[in-house]
């Protein structure tokens, strides 16, 4: 497997991932483009980004499915004990997620949906992403499209390209701890969230970066405008 192409998150790696998703828009049948990394990391803001950029010029051919979506109901995480693990793998229905990855490269004839994640209700919500059947790019984003593990390891063959985004150790832990104190509101608990479960969770992602097609170095430059996952 050659090394990824490695890109920073600035003016010119900005044009030159534009560009290359653009290539894919471009190419026969509908692609997938699929953009992992570890919690914090910046995933959101940069697949977000991305969309909003190719949506003004190609209208209703662009679609955003984050991998969030096919987090497990949180009554049910409730209900097994693992509502202090939500963001683990298991926490997921991966399968579902592979399901529906399959099911947007197949079915090009009539429109599809797929669930987002929203953090007010901390639940997914179903049916809230149109796919149309003009669609000519799905980008989906996510902790573990690169996760070497069943089922998460299906995930990389229904992708036609792969980004890894990469941010400073200490820059992610702080924007995470940030983020969880918009809905904690308890410093203690937001830092414990950081450092605990989602670490966890990003050595997990971490060896993802040497499966992907280009890794992104993300930096400060840009403000953030997603959940910054």
């Amino acid at each position: 497997m050659n090394a990824p192409l490695r890109m920073r998150w600035d003016s010119s790696g900005q044009q030159a991932l534009l560009s290359r998703a653009e290539d894919l828009i471009k190419a026969s049948g509908r692609s997938i483009l699929g953009i992992a990394g570890a919690p914090g990391a910046g995933k959101s803001t940069i697949s977000e980004w991305l969309f909003e950029h190719l949506l003004t010029r190609y209208p209703r051919q662009i679609a955003l499915v984050p991998m969030d979506g096919y987090h497990l109901a949180q009554s049910l995480l409730e209900s097994r004990g693992m509502e202090h693990r939500k963001g683990a793998p298991d926490t997921f229905d991966g399968v579902g997620y592979v399901a529906m990855l399959a099911q947007i490269r197949a079915q090009t004839t009539q429109e599809i949906y797929a669930p987002v994640f929203r953090r007010d209700v901390n639940d997914a919500i179903a049916g809230a992403v149109p796919i149309p059947p003009e669609t000519r790019l799905v980008i989906t984003e996510g902790n573990y499209l690169l996760l070497d593990e069943t089922p998460w390891n299906d995930v990389a063959e229904l992708l036609d390209e792969t980004w890894f985004v990469e941010l400073d150790q200490a820059e992610r832990l702080r924007r995470l701890t940030a983020r969880h104190l918009l809905f904690d509101k308890d410093a203690a608990i937001a830092e414990r969230r950081a450092t605990g479960n989602d670490e966890r969770n990003a050595r997990l992602v971490a060896a993802g970066n040497r499966r992907s097609s280009v890794v992104i170095e993300h930096t400060s430059l840009v403000v953030a405008t997603g959940s910054g996952e």
